[in-house]
């Protein structure tokens, strides 16, 4: 579901939540520092609450975890059955 927005300003989904870069860190199963150089690099949607510029506080939206694990996943690749009378 697409975020509304209405007189500027960007609103979230009902069923959408923001996460702390603790909890994002805890879901992708790696330590705060790469959530935070995910945001740093603007790899990652993410919301700026309270003052502006680096000393307000930032939420990662679930579903911007998701679609950015979604973007890295990697099918298996299947094997094709070997040819005979070719050397290995």
């Amino acid at each position: 579901m697409a975020p509304l927005v209405r007189r500027g300003w960007t609103t979230l989904p009902d069923t959408e939540r923001l996460l702390t870069v603790a909890q994002a860190a805890d879901l992708l199963g790696t330590s705060e520092r790469f959530p935070r150089r995910l945001i740093a690099e603007r790899r990652i949607r993410f919301v700026r609450l309270g003052e502006t510029g680096k000393r307000g506080h930032v939420r990662i939206p679930e579903s911007a975890l998701r679609e950015f694990i979604e973007a890295g996943m990697v099918e298996p690749v299947t094997r094709l059955p070997r040819r005979r009378g070719r050397a290995a």
